[in-house]
């Protein structure tokens, strides 16, 4: 009986619809009363219930949804439930897999827990999703800078380089090499040459599955995808026949840094050698090149200098005795993270880096330049003995007097028999130099005549320039002098003996304590220290009544003191209670000593290292603190995330310092919500420093700025379509930028754009419209902006300044805007987190 079939059927389905319904609705209604007891893992489970059963609910259900996954999310995180919120997170984007707040947040997790590559997947699909999500932009820009790092761009755009290799692959494979391994292709530029040249098989790896996407793209887009074989690997993990199914002729690479050592050359070409190439070819035998091996580049020259540069010396030593008052302890030995490299078991690079040409305040050579080794990369037990080579000494005359900042290094690789690339600071190039800060001496004075002498090695991968140390030369002539010394001849004799030593490092004694050379910089800030002193001095004194009182020093002790000083001092030391100050300022920082040079105050440090903590206690010791005028905040907290809060139940704060410009030239994340809690935590009289920040800006034209933030065209890239793709990485913001040596020409005066008031946030505005007038005609290419940091209405930094620590940062335009005399242009200026955009309109 179909009929009655039908029937039962349709009867069924019915019934299920209806079990469906009441099944969705009572899991609403669980949900709901799950959020209301913040049972966020079960609501979770509910809501997925739910959209599974009834997806026609997920639009009206998605805020809901969001908020529970998120807080369940957080819970996950805080007991270390890694793999459970990733699962989370991959069921959510099953349900809305085009939804660009679940992208983003995934990606915020991935970040924080180190998956780059993986975290600017999710950033660039939310960004994509939608191009005005401003926390996904803000955190791709962040990323961005990680995966593609700026000097792709800068490479990209050296047509000299390109053209250079391009010439040196073509040589290679019209004599014969046919095969070629490309190591570090990064975007498959020296692969695309070699096919170009007429090679037959090309192979190229890339290790960062960003780079290697990346090229995977490009390669199909230059239509040779079928011709170069892309692997996502280590070339120390290639196996042949298992990769590639034979030893090539010829390896081309460019995975050399400043120091040409650093990004793993040699330990490649040593695997390449002995597993990926055909064996060399013999030397001074006339045969053909095909049956044999070889490497572009072909060998190089390691050369270095000795240079006096006031920008190193204040990045890596500290200058002073005193500052602001507050003794440095000549218990304390402050130095950078490369010379603590020299003595750490962990692989730490031992220099820096500066494109020399571009340093502020320029470099004063102080010795000719020397050749420091050779390398020749064809040569198999060369390369292998590199690592295991003792050190070997390396004397440098000096030329020319001065004082000893650094040793400079630079190379020249010898592509092949005709064609070189020099990173050389004379030489107009892409390249910075690898520098070695010269710290630990007693006296870094130098005179002509004087030699600096040094070790050289190549250890963990890395040129190592160490125990740098300086021989004066003594002409005494002590032959026609009686054979009895007088007390005055012993002296000249121990003067002499002191010329002839060769002193490299201070005595071990005292603490040892390692800062960052942008915490060193900021050390050595004499104004910051002072205008911070002189803002919380009055700040204190206005907070006492008690102002003609007697002075006294914080030891007990009469000082030299200014009389504002004086007065604050002597106010505060009659007060029943102390006054609390808090720095949450990031990093090393000695303001709360400066605070506790003004008086009783209760001065709390967040300072999170022990070995900083350490040396602010034997700073505090050396000023005579009592023991509880220093304190360090975070050992109070039971959540460390939570550092604002009362100093006691009881208490407030009087003066709270927030961290709000980063030293890059941005603005810190999240700090006008840092803002708003410490304004509640303020008693009476009670500031924020800084009070409120300007922003100012003005309209330049820099092809400097252009050619470091994206890909010009195929012009660069000798034909080859590169751009459109890298130049998806390109950042808007440019940052740790020197404006007083950043080619570029001002069209219009510097002008304000935005403030930001710490302390009435009624005077706020995340976007503001400003006209701006041009004063030159030209070519607007980029928008420069620095900060004028207002403690209060007397006290201001600006971090423009030369001796500022601080650097500046740009927005570089998507297209240049021209310009002339007397036109006006609106600028849209918006402030999201630590972002600035900027908007031009004609």
């Amino acid at each position: 009986m179909p009929n009655s079939n039908a029937k039962i059927r349709c009867n069924h389905r019915g019934g299920q619809e209806v079990g469906r319904r009441e099944l969705v609705s009572r899991s609403l209604l669980s949900a709901q009363h799950c959020l209301e007891e913040q049972d966020f893992g079960t609501a979770y489970a509910h809501y997925l219930l739910v959209l599974n059963l009834a997806p026609e609910l997920k639009a009206s259900v998605k805020e809901t949804f969001q908020y529970t996954l998120f807080k369940w999310a957080e819970e996950l995180d805080s007991l270390s439930r890694i793999q459970d919120l990733f699962n989370c997170y991959e069921q959510a984007l099953e349900l809305y897999p085009n939804d660009e707040v679940i992208c983003n947040s995934m990606g915020e997790h991935l970040f924080r827990m180190g998956f780059r590559d993986e975290a600017a997947g999710y950033f660039h699909k939310a960004v994509k999703l939608n191009p005005d999500f401003a926390d996904a932009k803000e955190n791709f820009y962040r990323v961005a800078n990680w995966l593609v790092e700026r000097w792709h761009f800068i490479m990209l755009n050296d047509t000299k380089r390109n053209f250079t290799y391009l010439k040196a692959i073509e040589n290679a494979v019209h004599s014969g090499c046919k095969s070629v391994l490309d190591i570090g292709t990064g975007t498959g530029i020296l692969s695309m040459f070699a096919k170009k040249a007429g090679a037959s098989s090309v192979y190229a790896c890339e290790l960062s599955k960003t780079m290697y996407e990346l090229a995977r793209d490009v390669v199909a887009a230059n239509n040779m995808e079928k011709e170069i074989k892309l692997l996502h690997l280590k070339s120390l993990d290639i196996e042949i026949p298992k990769h590639i199914p034979e030893r090539v002729s010829l390896v081309v690479t460019e995975t050399v840094d400043a120091g040409l050592f650093g990004e793993g050359i040699v330990e490649s070409l040593i695997h390449a050698w002995e597993h990926l190439l055909l064996q060399p070819k013999p030397k001074n035998q006339d045969v053909t090149t095909a049956h044999y091996g070889r490497v572009i580049p072909a060998s190089a020259k390691i050369f270095g200098m000795a240079v006096e540069c006031k920008e190193i010396r204040r990045h890596h030593r500290v200058g002073m005795q005193e500052v602001a008052g507050v003794c440095l302890s000549d218990s304390v030995q402050f130095f950078s993270p490369t010379y603590a490299s020299l003595g750490s078991e962990e692989t730490l690079e031992p220099y820096t880096t500066e494109k020399l040409s571009r340093i502020p305040g320029g470099y004063l050579p102080l010795t000719e330049p020397c050749q420091i080794m050779t390398v020749d990369f064809n040569n198999l037990q060369e390369l292998k003995s590199l690592a295991t080579r003792k050190p070997w000494k390396l004397s440098l005359p000096v030329t020319e007097g001065g004082m000893l900042d650094a040793i400079v290094v630079w190379f020249v690789l010898q592509l092949d028999d005709e064609h070189t690339l020099s990173t050389s600071p004379s030489e107009e190039t892409c390249w910075e130099q690898a520098v070695f800060p010269v710290q630990g001496l007693h006296d870094y004075s130098v005179k002509t005549g004087d030699t600096v002498m040094m070790e050289v090695c190549c250890q963990d991968c890395y040129l190592k320039i160490q125990k740098i140390s300086l021989a004066s030369e003594c002409r005494m002539d002590l032959s026609d002098r009686d054979n009895t010394l007088s007390l005055g001849n012993e002296a000249e004799l121990c003067n002499a003996l002191a010329g002839l030593q060769t002193t490299s490092e201070q005595d071990g004694s005292g603490q040892v304590c390692v800062l960052e050379s942008t915490e060193i910089a900021l050390l050595n800030d004499v104004q910051y220290h002072e205008c911070f002193k002189a803002a919380m001095s009055k700040v204190l004194l206005s907070l006492n009544p008690n102002k003609d009182s007697q002075s006294m020093d914080v030891d007990g002790h009469g000082s030299g003191m200014d009389l504002q000083e004086s007065q604050t001092k002597s106010s505060l030391d009659l007060a029943p209670n102390p006054l609390y100050i808090l720095d949450v300022a990031e990093g090393f920082s000695i303001l709360p000593i400066i605070a506790g040079k003004l008086g009783p105050v209760r001065a709390y440090s967040s300072i999170e290292k022990e070995q900083h903590q350490a040396a602010l206690n034997v700073i505090s010791e050396a000023n005579h603190f009592p023991k509880e005028t220093l304190e360090f905040w975070l050992s109070h907290l039971e959540d460390e995330s939570m550092v604002l809060q009362r100093p006691k139940s009881d208490k407030l704060w009087s003066i709270i310092i927030l961290d709000v410009v980063e030293t890059s030239g941005l603005i810190q994340q999240e700090v006008m919500e840092k803002a708003a809690i410490s304004r509640c935590l303020l008693h009476s009289g009670g500031k924020i420093f800084p009070q409120y920040v300007l922003v100012y800006g003005m309209l330049v034209e820099s092809e400097s700025l252009l050619l470091e933030s994206a890909v010009q065209g195929t012009e660069p890239t000798l034909g080859f379509n590169i751009a459109p793709f890298i130049n998806q990485f390109k950042v808007p913001v440019h940052v740790y930028l020197d404006l007083s040596t950043l080619p570029c020409v001002p069209l219009s005066k510097p002008i304000e754009l935005l403030r930001l008031d710490l302390m009435n946030p009624l005077v706020n505005s995340s976007s503001r419209e400003v006209k701006v007038q041009i004063s030159k005609s030209g070519k607007v290419t980029a928008i420069p902006f620095w900060y004028h940091i207002h403690l209060d209405e007397d006290h201001c930094l600006n971090t423009s300044d030369e001796s500022s620590h601080w650097k500046q940062a740009a927005v570089v335009l998507d297209e240049p805007l021209h310009v002339e005399v007397g036109d006006e242009l609106k600028l849209y200026v918006q402030h999201h987190k630590s972002n600035i955009s900027i908007t031009v309109k004609q």
